[in-house]
């Protein structure tokens, strides 16, 4: 699976039973216990700053706590880097929160605010080091100077942090996106969705079928090739059916680009050796070349005498 993330990922997280089994599943906090998932409504995430400037702001839900709402902020990280100042955006973004529910009177009877629940979900390749409290990123200085520290902590889901091992055994939603995002085999990949198909199997969750079906079916792809498939699919079964008949295909052009990239890296090694610092051009050519041209260009190297005519 890459992890080619857009609007469809944004729509499995905008589907209450996917907020549920998050919270169930991945945050083990004792007030998890007492939400009243009956309330459970998706809530506005466009909100305006005093200065006027707009921002769209992630997946925002709330849901009753005994008889007071919590707000649960979830930010979906798809950079490549670990943001080191996550905790400064989230106060920032949180602010904006609360502005919004002050202006529009959405406080408690009592005039106090109502709590906000940051969870950050991360999918980059390289693990999560940032300080998850603001605090750890303020420089303290003695004398009580640190009473006045801002206080935020969020929480941090580092999907690729997570034990395969541990995610295969839970009948989980969240769990079944962790490990088809990290899913390392074809094999592995329909057992996820066979999982779904199972777990998805009555009326009423037919249109959460379909948002998996999108999702899926935008990232379906080869481990290592970046373009997308031509494909129209909207039913898990038919996803799982078109994987199997593909499989000998991909794993085919797998084998075909592992060939590719050995003799790119031959050919940069002999021309280097005959042409010395190679300029930038001929390192990009070589590398988003196929099989059959960089043969051409094997052959060639023992006959012409300049850059120019071999790559001609």
């Amino acid at each position: 699976m890459n992890q080619a993330h857009d609007q469809s990922y944004k729509l499995l997280f905008s589907e209450p039973e996917i907020v549920i089994d998050l919270l169930q599943g991945f945050v083990h906090e004792e007030w998890v216990k007492e939400l009243d998932f009956s309330t459970l409504e998706k809530v506005s995430g466009s909100y305006i700053s005093d200065d006027l400037r707009a921002r769209e702001d992630d997946i925002i839900w709330r849901v009753k706590y005994r008889q007071s709402w919590i707000y649960v902020y979830l930010l979906l990280e798809f950079q490549s880097t670990v943001d080191r100042y996550m905790a400064v955006r989230l106060m920032t973004y949180i602010g904006l929160l609360y502005q919004d529910l002050i202006k529009s009177k959405q406080t408690l009877l009592d005039k106090r605010l109502p709590p906000v629940f940051p969870v950050v979900l991360y999918n980059g390749e390289q693990r999560w080091t940032a300080a998850t409290e603001l605090k750890d990123l303020i420089v303290t200085l003695p004398g009580g100077l640190e009473h006045y520290l801002p206080a935020l902590k969020y929480l941090i889901l580092d999907e690729g942090a997570y034990d395969p091992q541990t995610l295969t055994p839970l009948k989980n939603l969240v769990a079944a996106i962790f490990r088809l995002e990290n899913s390392r085999s074809y094999e592995d990949i329909i057992e996820v969705i066979s999982n779904l198909i199972e777990w998805l199997s009555t009326p009423e969750q037919t249109r959460l079928r379909r948002s998996f079906s999108i999702w899926i079916n935008r990232v379906l792809q080869p481990p290592g090739q970046s373009a997308q498939p031509k494909s129209n699919l909207n039913d898990l079964v038919e996803i799982k059916t078109m994987i199997a008949q593909r499989i000998p295909q991909w794993i085919q052009e797998g084998e075909q680009r592992g060939e590719a990239r050995g003799e790119a890296k031959t050919l940069l090694k002999q021309l280097d050796l005959k042409f010395g610092e190679l300029p930038a051009w001929v390192e990009q050519r070589v590398h988003t070349a196929d099989k059959k041209q960089l043969d051409i260009w094997v052959e060639r190297i023992l006959t012409e005498d300049t850059l120019e005519k071999i790559f001609l």
